[in-house]
């Protein structure tokens, strides 16, 4: 497969142990199959970036697919709040924070790859109204579709570093793809604005965070499907 690292340098050689452990799945190489992408995450800023290519071999590679394989999206919630940094601001967010990590947060440390959502602030900001009780498990499901913010793959281990092979890469003119990425979550953030609380389909049998923490919840629960 082909795959593309979004960034403002080229990276030329991926190194496994490189890199920030506070990345929504924590240290790892973050790559995504679209070039576009790519480089709008290769440019944060006005400063030019890089969108590298690389050819991976993924055959004989452990995966776990955080949207298929019966994960749910509290297996992703508790994977952000085990790397990523967040502001819990409310007794029924620390609580429900404690509580997710308890029971939902999966093990990735057998796997080679990680795939699922991209964290992007718009993400992040649907899972913490998510931990504040404001919209519920399928209302957060669908706000996962919004703005196509996209999915990312992430290697993991030593094995997944020694299967990807860099091609070339290309230059991410940060005039076009800085726009294009604020674009794209300024659309996502409106989007959401816009059905929240008007437009999101609700259910009598919704979850809540509240409702999860004094039914106590499982992993298994098939309402979480």
């Amino acid at each position: 497969m082909i795959l593309y690292h979004g960034s403002p340098e080229i990276v030329e050689v991926p190194t496994y142990g490189f890199g920030s452990d506070k990345n929504d799945y924590g240290r790892g190489f973050y790559c995504t199959e679209k070039q576009e992408l790519a480089k709008e995450w290769a440019c944060p800023t006005v400063k030019d970036g890089f969108a590298n290519k690389y050819e991976f071999d993924i055959s004989d590679l452990n995966v776990l697919y955080l949207n298929k394989d019966g994960y749910n999206i509290l297996n992703w919630i508790a994977l952000l709040l085990d790397n990523r940094v967040f502001q819990k601001r409310s007794p029924i967010s620390r609580q429900a924070s404690e509580y997710i990590l308890k029971e939902f947060l999966p093990d990735i440390s057998g796997y080679d790859v990680v795939w699922g959502y991209r964290a992007d602030d718009s993400y992040f900001s649907y899972a913490k109204d998510f931990l504040n009780n404001v919209i519920s498990v399928n209302q957060l499901s669908q706000a996962m579709k919004l703005g196509e913010l996209g999915e990312q793959v992430v290697l993991m281990s030593p094995k997944s570093f020694e299967k990807i092979k860099f091609l070339e890469y290309e230059i991410a003119d940060s005039s076009i793809y800085n726009a294009k990425r604020m674009e794209r979550e300024s659309r996502a953030k409106k989007a959401y604005l816009n059905n929240h609380g008007k437009d999101f389909s609700i259910n009598p049998d919704d979850l809540y965070v509240r409702d999860i923490l004094l039914g106590q919840v499982k992993n298994d629960d098939p309402r979480l499907r």
